[in-house]
């Protein structure tokens, strides 16, 4: 070979070499982000409704997502309540979530501790309420609208009292009951805190009895969850 080949194929190796460099920096970033995540709003819901196979059907959902996601190595609880029924005692989402603080996906904080998130200068917003996977969810105003988010839960994320199904009957029908749902983009009909709630907006409704698939669609859902990091 002359010397101007070898000298070709130093340049064309050496060249190759670089890329492959580059590349791997590039997705180092994007790895530790996904790896320091410690809240989401998940891409996707289980598709059956209010029925999330109770507390621990949605806190797997938030684990597979987020192991998916390259974060499975933190315990994620799904932001539910529950209430009082069968004698058991009623769970508050609060008190289910960890101490904070939490961030999404692109490192960005939305709440430094459990009074932050339910006080009124939490960083919730439809830009910071990102997938597991980084993506804005849609909602007021996009097609379709998916910001009803499922929650069950008391503006300062506390369970609501037994007299009133708030939680699908405890987050296991898909069709008689209600669900209180909060608004991932803050958004609403009207300029009132419930509009603007991401944890406790209005209660699910629906032909289907309020707690099916289509019912949660109905209104702007799509039976998502917010997640969190426990630990």
């Amino acid at each position: 070979m002359t010397s101007s080949g070898s000298f070709l194929r130093a340049s064309l190796v050496a060249a190759a070499c670089l890329s492959a460099c580059v590349a791997a920096l590039a997705a180092k970033p994007a790895q530790a982000q996904s790896a320091d995540m410690s809240f989401f709003l998940t891409s996707n819901g289980i598709g059956n409704g209010g029925n999330l196979g109770g507390l621990a059907g949605a806190d797997n959902r938030c684990q597979t997502l987020a192991q998916a996601a390259g974060a499975g190595t933190k315990t994620w609880h799904a932001y539910l309540s529950t209430q009082s029924a069968d004698g058991k005692p009623a769970v508050s989402a609060r008190d289910r979530i960890g101490k904070g603080p939490w961030q999404n996906a692109k490192g960005v904080m939305v709440a430094k501790d459990v009074a932050d998130l339910h006080g009124a200068s939490n960083n919730l917003s439809k830009q910071t309420s990102l997938s597991e996977k980084g993506e804005v969810i849609n909602g007021r105003g996009d097609t379709p609208n998916r910001h009803d988010v499922l929650t069950g839960s008391q503006a300062d994320g506390s369970a609501f009292a037994p007299e009133t199904d708030r939680t699908c009957k405890n987050w296991t029908s898909s069709t008689q009951g209600a669900a209180m749902l909060g608004h991932s983009d803050r958004m609403g009909l009207r300029d009132d805190d419930a509009s603007k709630s991401w944890n406790s907006s209005h209660p699910s409704r629906g032909n289907d009895g309020g707690c099916s698939q289509a019912d949660l669609k109905s209104t702007g859902g799509d039976g998502l969850l917010y997640c969190f990091a426990a630990n």
